[in-house]
């Protein structure tokens, strides 16, 4: 029969880490990994697959009365619209991120309330964001 100290013990050493501790997986960023868990061919297939909601426009600008669009940067070369996407091969990609408009804009100016996706040849840190 256990005594209750053993149980105690017994406890203690299955612990688990708590739920607060563990850390949500950054939605803004896709990374390499996730890239080569599939067969995309393009950044713009990646991105509909995986994070389709940062292709979507959020509605008017409010520094002007139409909306702009999402905007795209590759290692910091502005491209142009999301259709872009669809001419960046994924063979030399590490990551992409997404920015809300506020993030975008402050980085980058006006004409970025849509936010922006970046997209990287680099590892993060040694150019770009």
């Amino acid at each position: 029969m256990f005594r209750p100290a053993v149980l105690l013990l017994l406890a203690a050493c299955a612990a688990r880490t708590p739920a607060s501790t563990r850390v949500a997986p950054d939605r803004s960023i896709i990374t390499q990994r996730e890239i080569l868990e599939h067969k995309f061919e393009t950044v713009y297939d990646a991105i509909q697959a995986l994070r389709p909601i940062w292709l979507q426009p959020r509605g008017a600008n409010s520094l002007q009365a139409t909306s702009t669009q999402v905007q795209v940067y590759l290692d910091n070369n502005h491209l142009g619209g999301v259709e872009t996407l669809s001419t960046v091969n994924l063979g030399s990609v590490v990551y992409i991120r997404h920015y809300d408009g506020a993030a975008a804009t402050a980085r980058w100016g006006l004409n970025h309330g849509q936010g922006a996706i970046y997209v990287s040849t680099h590892p993060e840190g040694s150019i770009g964001p």
